[in-house]
């Protein structure tokens, strides 16, 4: 059938020419189809079932394709005559996927056919419901949310007919109501935002939240509910606990039923994933996606989720890796069901693959690991080797008998990438820090992955896009060794430019001395952005505003910054810190002696605390807060330009600049006076008195291009693209009040940006970092 001839055929059932060829492009969809046209005859079918087996088409699962038949004869002869019979239809052979035959009695009940909602009953619901929501009706008028009553309505009526519920619900709104007026017609306002000073006060975020990670908060400090990470979850489309089946591309087994059921049973149908990272590395910022998916989601179902390491790999494996892990998972706000490990499951891993050669569906192989490397490699010659032989030497392998390369243990498929026949087991002659000599075979990723899954009862596997080519081997191992099957949902990996994540590449930058460790505040391990100050609230909420999609795609860190910012914005208290200070002495300082001042820690919410600062005749401001020659539109100190002091109720003006040999301004000599006589200023700036010295680190991002490892962008690798000036250290003068302050306590640096203390600091002296500046330009 040439494709002009198909398109022809797809608008015999109803669709437009667009919507055809549209059609014809999705292969799937274009062969369900066209399996429909061939079981009925669309000129001899009740009006709109057309559409209705195009419906069919696009929503049949291949589980259920040996039905499509059995589908299309009750739409044609119209008992199943709406989208939401059709779809009863498939959501109960689908719960029955391994019924040889269809119970026809169960299945007409489970469709509502033959039920016949009247317009009396539609009424008598539409009365029922109309009634709770009357005063709100009255109230609210025309923008009350109708949609409410319909779906009561559809509650109770299960197979009446959509329209009709909505043509009632019209009618008795308008018969209460009468017709729409002018303030009927007009758009709902918006709440208006409240004023900075309003004296509201803004919710607060708890530093050790427990499991549950909060919302993202605006600058405002108003809650965004829709971007927290429960939120979010709860709309995830994944299957029930027990439906794996209902999800595209499982593989059902004759025993798939008994198997769900006993699973089922051992689980209580709660839903349980697992965060599975390998023990070699610290967790980077994409790692926080994965954590806040798979803990996010047992969470958001009232489920469990287990911190499994995929301790498969001796060679690699560090103790401060799993301590490392473990308290980035906790720092997230998260908390394991369970800690676990591959390890724990290496006898039964290795029982599993001894059955696999029994069964004839794995082989020892000896082709050397760059032969197999690549996607078009030889086959193996030694795939049809007597089971018996592979039997005797996969037990060589385990006794040690066998060299290092020289046999592995592969199993017989081919995954959808073309790799033919991934391997399972590998000899590694190294200890494990778990089991010590025990082992010199160590299972793979390929192998281990699924089968811990199926031993913990994992409903979700939850992954990043790159493993969806292990999906097949995945289902086939499970489904080989008879065992329960989880189902394996991807989503897309999360990048972040300007930076690197591979271990390899961290370890280089710390082995060149361009950075200090693995949480130098200038790369994008959680380590780091811990030790920068990044909140993890801040860090679960950029999380949960990227959505859960199968694209995966790199971000600006800006977008992070933003995230980072609208958190502490409204959990750090504020103080005064000068960059580069300029000394100021104020020669008419009205008292003999300092004065102590209350500061609030946030101006606009003074209820929340305050601190007391010192202003005394000598003080600092920022240098650049002071030009010598006024330029156009400069508002802050100059020879002519007098500027207030925040908190303190004064206005300065200078009488004389002091200058050192070179000609640089070193001191200012000026008056004060009382703001409320003195002239209204056209700028506060921030100062300091009787200051203790602090060490600030200014980090600025550690590479100059968007993608660091594209060799097209920087030829010369990413080693040479690293800016020379990504860390300014200086010696800063802070409000005393900051004395006691803890490592990782953060604070907002008056007018510069946000800052948190570091764990270099000392008794003697505190280092802060900045996490990110202020979104206001402070030069203005």
């Amino acid at each position: 059938m040439t494709p002009e001839e198909t398109i022809e055929n797809f608008k015999l059932l109803g669709l437009s020419e667009q919507k055809a060829k549209e059609t014809l492009k999705n292969a799937n969809v274009t062969k369900s189809l066209l399996a429909v046209l061939n079981e009925v005859d669309v000129k001899n079918i009740p009006s709109g079932s057309g559409l209705l087996l195009y419906h069919l088409a696009t929503k049949i699962k291949p589980q259920i394709a040996d039905k499509l038949s059995f589908v299309c004869k009750y739409i044609a002869n119209g008992d199943l005559d709406s989208t939401l019979r059709v779809d009863a239809a498939l959501d109960y052979l689908l719960a029955n996927v391994n019924d040889s035959n269809v119970n026809f009695e169960k299945f007409v009940d489970a469709c509502g056919i033959n039920v016949v909602i009247t317009p009396e009953q539609v009424e008598q619901a539409v009365e029922k419901h109309m009634a709770k929501y009357k005063e709100e009706l009255l109230a609210k008028r025309y923008h009350f949310n109708s949609g409410i009553i319909m779906q009561a309505v559809r509650a109770d009526l299960k197979w009446a007919d959509g329209k009709a519920i909505k043509n009632e619900v019209d009618i008795q709104i308008l018969d209460l109501l009468g017709p729409k007026t002018d303030a009927d017609l007009a758009p709902v306002r918006k709440a208006e935002k409240k004023s900075k000073g309003d004296g509201n006060k803004k919710p607060k975020l708890d530093e050790n939240q427990g499991s549950k990670p909060t919302d993202l908060l605006s600058a405002s400090g108003d809650i965004v509910s829709a971007l927290s990470v429960p939120e979010l979850m709860k709309k995830l489309p994944f299957h029930a606990p027990g439906e794996n089946f209902k999800s595209d591309g499982y593989v059902v087994t004759p025993n798939t039923k008994k198997l769900l059921e006993e699973h089922v049973k051992a689980t209580k149908g709660k839903v349980r994933t697992r965060f599975p990272p390998e023990p070699n590395g610290i967790l980077h910022i994409g790692h926080a996606k994965a954590i806040n998916i798979n803990f996010g989601y047992a969470a958001a179902h009232d489920g469990i989720c287990f911190l499994r390491y995929d301790d498969t790999n001796p060679e690699k494996e560090e103790e401060k890796f799993f301590v490392g892990i473990k308290d980035m998972v906790e720092w997230l706000g998260y908390k394991p069901y369970k800690i676990t490990h591959s390890s724990d499951y290496f006898d039964q891993l290795y029982e599993w693959a001894v059955k696999l050669i029994k069964k004839d569906l794995a082989y020892v192989c000896h082709q050397k690991s760059e032969e197999i490397k690549g996607f078009n490699p030889p086959p193996s010659p030694w795939r049809n080797r007597p089971v018996e032989e592979s039997l005797q030497l996969f037990e060589d392998m385990k006794n040690g008998k066998i060299d290092e390369g020289e046999a592995t243990l592969r199993m017989k498929i081919t995954l959808e990438e073309g790799k033919q026949d991934p391997v399972a087991y590998r000899i590694k002659f190294k200890p494990h820090h778990r089991t010590g000599n025990k082992w010199c075979i160590y299972p793979t990723y390929d192998y281990t992955h699924c089968l811990c899954d199926s031993i913990e009862n994992i409903t979700h596997s939850l992954c990043t896009k790159e493993f969806q080519s292990r999906r097949s081997s995945y289902y086939w191992l499970c489904n080989a060794l008879d065992i329960y099957c989880p189902v394996q949902w991807e989503y897309g990996r999360l990048n972040v430019n300007y930076t690197v994540v591979s271990k390899r590449k961290i370890a280089k930058l710390i082995e060149q001395g361009i950075v200090s460790d693995w949480d130098d505040p200038r790369l994008f391990t959680l380590t780091s952005l811990r030790r920068r100050g990044a909140p993890p609230q801040a860090i679960n909420s950029f999380c949960a505003g990227l959505g859960v999609t199968g694209a995966s795609g790199a971000l600006d860190p800006s977008v992070l910054d933003a995230a980072i910012r609208d958190v502490l914005n409204v959990t750090a208290p504020r103080v005064m810190v000068v960059l580069e200070p300029l000394k100021i002495t104020i020669v008419n300082f009205p008292t003999d002696k300092p004065v102590k001042i209350e500061v609030p820690d946030f101006p606009t919410e003074p209820e929340r605390g305050s601190h007391t600062v010192i202003l005394d005749r000598v003080l600092y401001i920022e240098a650049s807060d002071f030009k010598e020659k006024e330029e156009k539109g400069y508002r802050r100190l100059t020879p002519t330009q007098s500027v207030g002091l925040r908190h303190a109720g004064y206005v300065i003006t200078v009488n004389n600049v002091i200058k050192d040999n070179t000609g640089k301004v070193t001191e200012l000599e000026c008056t004060c006076e009382a703001s409320d006589v003195a002239k209204k200023p056209k700028a506060f700036i921030h100062w300091v008195s009787k200051p203790v010295t602090v060490e600030v680190r200014l980090y600025e991002l550690l590479f100059e291009h968007k993608n660091p490892e594209d060799t097209s962008e920087v030829p010369g690798g990413f080693l040479s693209d690293c800016r020379k000036n990504s860390l300014e250290v200086v010696k800063a003068y802070a409000d005393s009040s900051i004395q006691g302050a803890k490592v990782y306590d953060k604070f907002q640096f008056e007018r510069i940006g946000f800052f948190s203390v570091d764990p270099d600091s000392t008794s003697n002296e505190i280092v802060f970092n900045r996490t990110v500046s202020l979104k206001e330009d402070a030069n203005k």
